[in-house]
């Protein structure tokens, strides 16, 4: 794929020359009006004793930017609300009202503003302010498809790409793409990523980019840098919406101060399969009504910073015991059963005016029971719901009212691309409903693919319309608009330094660990009270540097022992053991099929607790089901991941200098299938 990438952007850089001067020679770029961009319909209402308005410039051709250049403002009405150069309005607390004006040369625009109790705008109503479908009469279809499109450029030629390449640009620019997903190799720091965004943004083709991420917290975190939110199981385990807004905000601040301006978070999957491989703690826990109640507030704080939120795994993704990225999973339940446990969260969602719904690539043969050959086996397969219409277009837009931006999951991922060709699943998916084809496999392939089936009639123009529409709409809503004079890269890069790992920020980050601290069992060994020479082992593998400092950080006497890659001990590791005065297990899993006691790792931890009259303490490192493996252990403290925060949290805890209070967000399960401790349990000192 990249191969051709790589010739297909040689031939275009070749061309951007001669491109340029033949749209310079068709007048595209005559501006035809100047308007004031909060009488947009689209654009969301602003209140307040103070607040900012911006201008855009609209030209020949319906696409349109801000604009300061040459742009003067003043108020009808100064008593009641005066206005600077830059647009800010202030209210002085008079009563009244006012028309707030702007001008550039002959072009003029204004928008009514009037106080009360605080400061309100009213809208000039017209056809002038329909920008969006003004937009989309002029624009080609080869735009229209474009601005559906989101690729990945992880790496190009091997390497990771964390600026801006000519052949990337050419890519942009001839495909009109709509927008790019970055990961964890092209977010090396924080000045980097200001640049490469600034630099996707200054080659987009006429209208911004959506520049989105995974940015979760917890397991899923692709920024290198700033702040490491302990996830959402970690909140689950919180109980608190309002703890779980100011995260939702402070990821969004971050993101926003870099210049990204779509989340893929949260995950609204109800966690009620144990043995999930792929969500697990990436979801609030298995309570359709705690997912819902902490997903909203996840999405409220996200999109109060100006980020647009992605509810994701629709229809849900938690009771599969098969990886997407992998295989095709299979959710086996009627509408009914959906619509009170998989689907509640969303539909919460939905009324919280999430901005994007993401799709899973699961099937759901109760609502669709469509069936295709497979390209991988020939055989007949369900059809996931990322291309069912009878998913995405009559049940969640028609039954469930959802009048947001749907995007795919990636399109990259087995589930889909085993089975289907890649033309043909990006096909299916925008005949489905969707607006976004995430991540296509072979971008060049998708663009002229989709293309071609709009001139077949295998998809109407209609239908790619429609998605413009969303599309334009979003990036009216959260501002997503090229500039005709961006700030200056140094200003941009100095906000991100000063927002991005704030100390604000960090102080919500140890909060979240600290109050989701969840002691599970404790046979009066918690908090310990070591004498000076008291010798502790903390003993494991996955994590167990990370969490040897956090228990330094409170006792010096302790010995640190790593198990084999077997999880075998020599000796004199085991001689340490049984000399110690306590012992320390981390124990790391992905699934609860890892809490097998004949796995190795949980071998190990029951052999320990037989062998040594010590107190032994397990600290579930990232799944709290692993206590299955060994529920006779004295103490047991569940973390929900491996970030920092969370390991210092532990330490303190351990150590009686904080209080645990979390509470299980899932119920544990014993090995035989019944239940080891129930969903919310949580002890405290």
């Amino acid at each position: 794929m990249i191969g051709k990438y790589t010739m297909i952007a040689a031939i275009i850089i070749s061309q951007l020359v001669v491109v340029s001067s033949v749209q310079a020679k068709k007048g595209n770029n005559t501006i035809q009006d100047l308007i004031i961009f909060q009488n947009i319909p689209q654009t969301e209402t602003i209140a307040g004793h103070s607040f900012g308005l911006k201008a855009i410039q609209r030209y020949e051709d319906g696409h349109f930017e801000h604009t300061t250049s040459g742009v003067k403002w003043r108020s009808t009405n100064p008593q009641v609300a005066k206005v600077d150069q830059l647009g800010k309005v202030e209210f002085t607390g008079k009563k009244g009202s006012a028309q707030i004006k702007v001008s550039k040369g002959k072009l003029k625009d204004q928008i009514g503003v009037r106080y009360k109790k605080q400061g309100e705008l009213v809208k000039k109503k017209g056809k002038r302010y329909d920008v969006i479908n003004q937009a989309i009469k002029k624009m080609t279809l080869e735009e229209k498809v474009g601005q559906m499109l989101m690729p990945d450029f992880r790496t190009w030629k091997g390497s990771d790409v964390t600026k801006m390449l000519p052949e990337i640009e050419a890519l942009v620019k001839a495909y009109h793409l709509g927008g790019v997903i970055l990961f964890h190799e092209n977010v090396v720091s924080r000045e980097q990523t200001v640049r490469l965004i600034a630099d996707y943004q200054q080659v987009a083709d006429k209208y911004g980019m959506l520049i989105a991420i995974d940015q979760e917290g917890g397991v899923v975190t692709r920024l290198q840098s700033g702040t490491d939110m302990p996830g959402n199981m970690a909140l689950g385990a919180t109980r608190s919406p309002e703890l779980t807004q100011k995260v939702g905000l402070a990821i969004g601040e971050e993101l926003a101060s870099l210049g990204i301006n779509m989340n893929f978070a949260p995950d609204m999957d109800v966690n009620n399969n144990p043995d999930n491989p792929v969500i697990g703690v990436r979801s609030f826990g298995e309570n359709p009504k705690l997912v819902a109640k902490l997903g909203t507030a996840y999405i409220k704080g996200m999109q109060a910073a100006g980020v647009v939120a992605t509810a994701k795994h629709f229809p849900g993704h938690g009771d599969t015991a098969i990886d997407s990225h992998l295989g095709l999973p299979e959710i086996p339940y009627d509408k009914e059963r959906l619509k009170e446990v998989e689907l509640y969260p969303f539909q919460k969602a939905m009324k919280a005016n999430t901005d994007a719904i993401m799709t899973a690539h699961v099937t759901f043969p109760k609502v669709d029971n469509t069936k295709v050959i497979s390209q991988k086996t020939g055989e007949e397969i369900a059809l996931p719901a990322t291309l069912s219409s009878r998913v995405l277009t009559e049940l969640m837009r028609k039954e469930m009212k959802f009048k947001g931006v749907i995007t795919t999951d990636a399109m990259n991922m087995n589930a889909i691309a085993e089975h289907f060709g890649s033309v043909d699943a990006a096909i299916r998916a925008v005949k489905a409903g969707t607006d976004i084809v995430l991540m296509p496999v072979g971008l060049v392939d998708v663009a002229k693919g989709l293309v071609k089936a709009v001139k077949t009639q295998e998809i109407s123009e209609k239908r790619i319309e429609q998605s413009v529409e969303r599309i334009l709409t979003l990036k009216i809503k959260r501002e997503i608009i090229k500039e005709e004079t961006p700030q200056p890269i140094d200003k941009k890069i100095a906000h991100a330094l000063s927002v991005v790992g704030s100390p604000a920020h960090k102080k919500i980050e140890k909060e979240v660990a600290e109050k989701s601290m969840t002691l599970v069992k404790n046979n009066h060994i918690l908090p310990l009270r070591p004498k000076e020479g008291d010798e502790i082992v903390v003993l494991g593998r996955t994590y167990l540097t990370d969490l040897a400092n956090a228990v330094k950080k409170h006792h010096q006497h302790i010995t640190v022992i790593e198990a084999s890659i077997n999880y075998t001990l020599s000796p004199k590791q085991w001689e340490k053991i049984r000399n110690a005065k306590v012992v320390i297990i981390g124990s790391h899993t992905l699934t609860v099929a890892g809490c097998s006691l004949l796995n190795p790792q949980m071998k190990m931890i029951n052999q320990v607790m037989a062998e040594t009259s010590a107190p032994v303490i397990g600290i579930g490192i990232r799944n709290p089901y692993d206590v299955m493996a060994f529920p006779t252990i004295d103490s047991y403290l569940a973390m929900y991941g491996f970030k920092t925060a969370s390991f210092e949290a532990v330490g303190a805890v351990i150590f009686g200098k904080v209080n645990p209070r979390g509470k299980l967000p899932v119920k544990i399960p014993t090995l035989d299938g019944g239940i080891l401790y129930k969903y919310g349990q949580g002890l405290t000192f």
